[in-house]
C-alpha cells in the first residue's frame, strides 16, 4: 500500500509523447526550415515586449533572421468599444455581464505579413496573433492567478487589459471581458497549436510540443487528476491553510483556496525535477467534453465545468460578508451566465464558538434590512445581522446548503470547503461588517442587485430542514458508508460523503458522471481505476474523476476512519 503523505501543493503529471522543454532554444530549433511566419499568441496580461524579445533573440541564435510584428499595433480604435460588455443597467458600478466580444472584433483588418526573405521567419506576436494565418502556431500563456495578484497590489500594468494600450490595468475588466474574450479564442485555437509556451519565467520559459500537448490533455481527461491549488488573500482571511497545509499568506492571511474553479485552475505537466508547463484544465473539458463531464453534463453545460471546490479560511480572521448570488433567470438575463451560483459549505475545521450565518430568521422584515443596509452604506451604523439571518453552529462535518438567493456568510474562525457550482463572479453583497481594505475603503456592496434576488420565501423552520440536513445513508458495506449529506430539487449538484474504516475499501463508478473527491477527515486514500491508474489523495487534497473513468475503488490510507466530500451533478 502506498504511504500516506502531506499536502501536495505542487501536483504534476508526465506529459504523454513528448517532454517539456526548457528555455527558448528548443521551440525555435524545432522551427521548420525555410522562410516561415510565427504567430505567437496568448492572453493580454503578461510582458509581450519582454516574449517578442526572447523569440527572436532565440530565432537569431539558431542563425535565422527574425522580424517582429506587434498586432496589437492594428487594433482598431474602437477595439475596446467592440470586445467589452455594457453593464445592466447602463450605470451599474459594480458587474458588467460577461462579454461575448470575439478577439476578431479588436481589428478592423487582421494584419496579413508577407513572406520573409530566405530561411527568415517573422514573428507576429500579441492576443490574436492566430488569425493572420501563420505557418506556425505557438500559444504563451500565463495563468490568472498573475494577473489576479497584480491587480491586488496594484501593479497591473498600463496596456495590460484587452484592446486599452493607454490604460491602466483594471480588474472589472480583467474577470468580465479579458477573460470570457480570451478564454473563447484559446479554445478556438487549441486543437492546432504546434507549441505551448508557459511564461511564468519569460526569461526560461517552459514548453511542450502541440502533439505532446494533445496526447497529455488526452490522456488526462481519462484518468483522475489534481489541480494546482493556490490561496488568496482578503481582509477576512485566515490563517489555518498557512499553518495546516504550509502556504505561504502574500498579504498576512490564507482566506481563500482554489482547490478546482474550472476557469482559472491549471494542471502541472513534467518531470518534478525538471520544467513544467501548467495546462488549463479548462482544455480538457474543451477537446475532450464527453470524457471529462459526461454526455448529460456536456449536453446541459456544454463545455463549462459546472462544480467548484475551494476553502474558506477564516481561522483567525473575520467574518465573510452578508451576501447571497443571483437567481437563475437574473443571472441569464443580467449577467450573462448559463446556469447560476448555487452553493454550499461543507465545515472542515472550526474555532470553538464558530457559526455559519444562512437563512432568514422567521420573523426577518425585509424592507427593515433594508432600511438598515441602506443607512450602513450612507453613514457607516452597524446591522444588526442576526435579526434577520440565523446563526447556526458551525459543526465540522456539517453541510450548510446555499441555494442561489439564499442570504449567508460564514463566521470567524472557520475552515470551510464550498462545493459550489462554478459561476464566481456575482457575490451580491449587502453588509461587510463596516470593515476597509487595505488601503482604506470599504469593499463595495451591489445591494440592489441582492434585494432583488433575496429569497424571502424560505424562512425560520424551513432553513433547518431544508439546508442544514442530517446525512442520510445511500449505501453501506464492510467498513464503509457512502452518505448524502446535502440535495435540493433546485440545485443541479449533490454532496454525498464517502465513510471508510482503515484499511476498507468502497468501490464505486462515475456511470456517465464525474465525480469530484476531498479528503475533509482521516490522512488519505488511494484511488484505484479499472485501467490501472492509482492517485493517492492526502488530506484537504481534491481530486477530480472523469465521466470516462467508470469504475474505479476507493482504499483508506492511515489508521483513522477516513471521510471522503464527494460531488456530482445529479439528473434534472
Amino acid at each position: 500500500m502506498p504511504a500516506s503523505r502531506s499536502y501536495d501543493p505542487l501536483p504534476s503529471y508526465r506529459p504523454v509523447a513528448g517532454e517539456v522543454a526548457g528555455g527558448w532554444s528548443v521551440p525555435a530549433a524545432d522551427l521548420p526550415l525555410g522562410p516561415l511566419v510565427l504567430a505567437v499568441d496568448g492572453p493580454a496580461a503578461l510582458d509581450w515586449t519582454a516574449l517578442a524579445d526572447g523569440v527572436a533573440d532565440a530565432v537569431r541564435s539558431a542563425g535565422r533572421v527574425a522580424d517582429l510584428l506587434d498586432v496589437r499595433d492594428h487594433y482598431a480604435a474602437a477595439a475596446d468599444e467592440r470586445v467589452a460588455a455594457a453593464p445592466v443597467p447602463a450605470d451599474d458600478p459594480f458587474f458588467t455581464p460577461l462579454s461575448r466580444g470575439e478577439v476578431a472584433d479588436l481589428f478592423d483588418a487582421v494584419p496579413r505579413p508577407g513572406r520573409p526573405g530566405r530561411d527568415g521567419v517573422t514573428v507576429v506576436f500579441g492576443p490574436g496573433a492566430a488569425l493572420c494565418g501563420p505557418d506556425v502556431l505557438w500559444y504563451a500563456d500565463l495563468p490568472k492567478r498573475y494577473a489576479e495578484a497584480a491587480v491586488a497590489k496594484g501593479e497591473l500594468p498600463i496596456g495590460a487589459n484587452l484592446g486599452r494600450p493607454g490604460e491602466p490595468g483594471d480588474l472589472v475588466r480583467l474577470f468580465y471581458t479579458d477573460w470570457p474574450v480570451l478564454d473563447r479564442h484559446r479554445d478556438a485555437i487549441a486543437g492546432r497549436v504546434d507549441r505551448w509556451i508557459d511564461v511564468q519565467d519569460t526569461a526560461r520559459p517552459a514548453s511542450l510540443d502541440g502533439a505532446a500537448l494533445r496526447g497529455t490533455l488526452a490522456h488526462l481527461a481519462r484518468g483522475p487528476v489534481r489541480t494546482r491549488p493556490y490561496f488568496n488573500s482578503t481582509p477576512w482571511g485566515g490563517q489555518w491553510a498557512a499553518s495546516e497545509l504550509g502556504f505561504t499568506p502574500r498579504a498576512g492571511n490564507t482566506a481563500l483556496g482554489y482547490e478546482l474553479i474550472a476557469p482559472e485552475a491549471g494542471v502541472l505537466v513534467g518531470e518534478k525535477d525538471g520544467p513544467r508547463v501548467e495546462l488549463p484544465f479548462q482544455l480538457l473539458c474543451v477537446l475532450h467534453p464527453r470524457d471529462m463531464l459526461g454526455e448529460d453534463a456536456h449536453r446541459r453545460f456544454g463545455t463549462s465545468f459546472p462544480i467548484r471546490f475551494d476553502y474558506l479560511d477564516t481561522v483567525g480572521g473575520g467574518n465573510l460578508s452578508l451576501h447571497l448570488h443571483p437567481r437563475e433567470q437574473y443571472m441569464r438575463e443580467v449577467f450573462g451566465w448559463p446556469y447560476t451560483q448555487h452553493e454550499t459549505y461543507y465545515v472542515t475545521a472550526a474555532e470553538d464558538g464558530a457559526r455559519v450565518l444562512l437563512g432568514l430568521t422567521e420573523q426577518a422584515d425585509v424592507e427593515t434590512l433594508r432600511s438598515q443596509v441602506e443607512d450602513s452604506i450612507a453613514h457607516g451604523t452597524p446591522v444588526p445581522v442576526e435579526d434577520h439571518v440565523q446563526s447556526h453552529p458551525a459543526t465540522v462535518g456539517q453541510l450548510f446548503m446555499i441555494p442561489a438567493g439564499t442570504p449567508h456568510a460564514s463566521g470567524a474562525g472557520n475552515l470551510v470547503l464550498e462545493v459550489s457550482a462554478t459561476p464566481y463572479l456575482y457575490s451580491l453583497r449587502l453588509y461587510d461588517w463596516l470593515r476597509k481594505d487595505a488601503r482604506g475603503a470599504s469593499r463595495p456592496l451591489p445591494h440592489r442587485h441582492g434585494f432583488a434576488n433575496l429569497d424571502t420565501e424560505r424562512r425560520g423552520a424551513d432553513v433547518m430542514k431544508d439546508l442544514v440536513q442530517q446525512p442520510r445513508t445511500l449505501r453501506a458495506g464492510e467498513g464503509w458508508r457512502e452518505e448524502v449529506v446535502g440535495a435540493l430539487p433546485e440545485m443541479f449538484y449533490a454532496v454525498h460523503r464517502l465513510v471508510v474504516a482503515p484499511d476498507a475499501e468502497i468501490g464505486d463508478d462515475t456511470a456517465g458522471r464525474f465525480h469530484i473527491l476531498n479528503v475533509a477527515a482521516g490522512e488519505g486514500a488511494v484511488i484505484e481505476t479499472d485501467d490501472g491508474r492509482t492517485h493517492t489523495l492526502a488530506f484537504a487534497e481534491t481530486l477530480t474523476v472523469p465521466a470516462a473513468v467508470g469504475a474505479y475503488r476507493v482504499r483508506a490510507v492511515g489508521g483513522e476512519e477516513v471521510r471522503i466530500v464527494k460531488a456530482l451533478v445529479v439528473e434534472p
